[in-house]
């Protein structure tokens, strides 16, 4: 539940950024002659530092335990949202909600996420599941809020708001975490180290299983993150009201709140890795046939329909990732080598989102706006996204074959 309620608060928020996106592009003042592409740069930011650093996390949190470094994440996040909210130029807003507030989520999201897997088992898909469900049902319950806020105060007073709320949650949150007991043991015993960063076992970096797997989540981040941003932006650009516009990010993120806890389940009895394999598929597929065709016809009550389908299929399957991304690692790698692998790749998901995000934010033209923008000005962000996230199922693809020759015979339930 702490797991939950950080995931819900930090990622949430996050998440949720794309009704920021849709207003900022409509307002003038600090955004005046801004690109999307610019202000796509602050949530980039946020989401993206919210695992570049994860190595530096992962040490602190086994250095100084999970707790007091989840506190400092609670106050770099709340510090965020307030000097965000006087803001008055468009790089006040890429430092504090875009800089401030990615390293105050990484000081929260990291330590629930590294300490959280050693605690299960057999069950550790459905429980991670529940804990990273936080990021979906936060999205669910923030987007129409910051909406609701953002409509009856103005964005200033809706960051303080949050910036309050969520210092009280994060922190109320930080005194439950704790290491698993075998876990604390190798900490003490490597208490001598305390100050060093964990490198990533270079054994382990240097084979080909790993490599592969490092490809898959950096392509899954690059594109991952941008059908989240744009929901709204493009949901306006189809005909939608802004009201309608967080609605659909509010119902991805409900959507993927119920198909990592689902999915998370069916994991544990099927395979991890072949969940995430179909996961993955399903969610790049559901790119390139229904949001691309939706861009390429324009307007009308079916083009709404079909980007209602894929906004549901796209909900459920592709978060599914974020959360069995920690337990397949567990299960490939080893439990032992859990937490320097982990961060490292966690790093490596944060440099793709720095990188693929902004460029398909650039990819959007005709319009400053969201209202004066066409649904074919997405056209090739979406097709970026969608060939982005095809390859990257074809290197899980070949990480399920790989795992598959190194235990000697193939296995269904991996």
């Amino acid at each position: 539940m702490a797991a939950f309620t950080l995931t819900f608060t930090g990622c949430g928020l996050n998440f949720a950024f794309g009704v920021y996106q849709e207003l900022y592009e409509t307002l003038g003042g600090p955004f005046q002659g801004v690109s999307p592409a610019q202000i796509d740069l602050i949530g980039t930011l946020g989401v993206s530092l919210m695992t570049i650093g994860a190595p530096f996390a992962s040490a602190w949190a086994k250095t100084y335990g999970p707790c007091r470094v989840t506190l400092l994440g609670g106050t770099l996040f709340a510090a965020g949202n307030v000097f965000a909210s006087f803001g008055t130029q468009l790089w006040h807003f890429i430092l504090a909600q875009g800089v401030l507030l990615g390293c105050g989520t990484c000081l929260t999201y990291i330590p629930s996420v590294t300490v959280a897997p050693a605690w299960f088992n057999k069950r550790r898909g459905l429980a991670l599941g529940i804990a990273l469900s936080g990021t979906g049902v936060g999205g669910l319950v923030w987007a129409p809020t910051l909406r609701a806020l953002n409509s009856a105060f103005g964005f200033r007073t809706t960051l303080r708001i949050t910036g309050g709320v969520s210092f009280i949650l994060i922190c109320g949150s930080a005194f439950v975490l704790k290491w698993d007991p075998e876990s604390q043991r190798r900490n003490e015993m490597n208490a001598q180290n305390k100050f060093k960063i964990p490198l990533v076992n270079w054994n382990i970096a240097r084979s080909r299983l790993f490599m592969i797997k490092a490809a898959a989540a950096t392509l899954q981040a690059a594109a991952y993150y941008t059908p989240i941003y744009f929901f709204s932006s493009y949901a306006r650009a189809l005909g939608f009201s802004a009201v309608a516009g967080a609605n659909f990010i509010a119902m991805s993120n409900g959507l993927s709140a119920a198909g990592k806890v689902v999915l998370g389940h069916a994991a544990d009895r099927y395979g991890r890795l072949n969940i995430l394999l179909i996961c993955t598929l399903i969610s790049s597929i559901s790119i390139l046939a229904l949001w691309l065709p939706s861009s390429v016809l324009g307007s009308g009550a079916n083009v709404s329909a079909i980007f209602i389908v894929f906004t549901i299929i796209y909900g459920v399957t592709a978060g599914v990732y974020v959360s069995l991304f920690p337990t397949v690692l567990a299960e490939i790698f080893g439990v032992q080598h859990f937490a320097s692998i982990n961060g490292f790749l966690y790093m490596l998901r944060g440099l793709g989102t720095l990188v693929g995000t902004p460029v398909a934010g650039a990819l959007i033209r005709n319009g400053s706006s969201s209202v004066s923008k066409l649904p074919s000005s997405f056209t090739s962000c979406i097709t970026m996204v969608g060939v982005l996230l095809m390859v990257s199922s074809g290197a899980v693809l070949m990480v399920r074959l790989e795992v598959g020759k190194r235990t000697g015979a193939w296995r269904w339930k991996v």
